[in-house]
């Protein structure tokens, strides 16, 4: 189901509504800018939309947008058409590092010369109601989820790009328990993030280091870097 936050990102894109929901393809695309680029807005996972995404980009410059919710408020209702009973900020806060979530089903699309991602650290607000069969597992479901504002935009047509928006100064070989802490996120996620940079072929294992493997920047990348610094 669209949520206002889906449309709202539409409009954050391409203001011309006349320019939304158009037919390019055999697909339906969220909008085309400007510039002629797809814009596709994923507010679920990117895994559902892989597909799709890598039959676009063979012939056409694609934008794909991902919003994360680095702040949230929860609005509760007691039922669907009612009124706002309760409110309260989330306690879970999305940081760049939770792109990597997504990524883990998305290399097989990204990177490409065509495509753009964008990470959007957003606030929102999610409407939460009681589910039509409440059980004790669920007992709310979200009716909907709004854009309040974008706190932050990253645009990444590279891992490279994405590696360096993250300030990761590593030694030359690391391992995932020095990318955890110099990426500031769990391990198990830092762990993610080194599939996804060596499924993107910018970084590979040299060795280990006890049971943990240790990686370091492919050749292509660490001459990269070097000529700009």
């Amino acid at each position: 189901m669209a949520t206002s936050l889906h449309q709202q990102l539409k409009l954050h894109y391409v203001a011309d509504e006349d320019r939304h929901e158009v037919e390019v393809d055999g697909f339906r695309i969220d909008a085309i800018d400007d510039q002629g680029r797809l814009i596709e807005v994923q507010c679920a996972s990117l895994m559902a939309i892989r597909d799709k995404i890598r039959k676009l980009t063979v012939n056409h410059q694609v934008v794909v947008v991902k919003p994360l919710s680095a702040k949230k408020k929860l609005l509760k209702k007691a039922r669907r058409n009612g009124k706002v009973q309760s409110s309260r900020y989330s306690p879970a806060h999305q940081t760049l590092a939770d792109v990597f979530l997504e990524l883990v089903h998305f290399t097989q699309a990204f990177p490409h010369p065509n495509l753009q991602l964008d990470v959007l650290l957003t606030e929102q607000e999610e409407i939460r109601v009681p589910p039509k069969r409440r059980t004790w597992r669920r007992k709310f479901s979200v009716q909907d989820r709004t854009l309040v504002k974008v706190i932050e935009s990253h645009s990444f047509r590279s891992p490279l790009e994405l590696w360096n928006c993250l300030e990761l100064e590593l030694p030359d070989t690391f391992t995932t328990a020095e990318l955890a802490e110099k990426g500031k996120m769990p391990r198990w996620l830092a762990q993610k993030a080194a599939y996804c940079f060596k499924k993107m072929s910018l970084i590979e294992p040299c060795g280990k280091q006890g049971n943990a493997i240790e990686y370091r920047l492919e050749n292509a990348a660490r001459k990269t870097r070097r000529k700009a610094a």
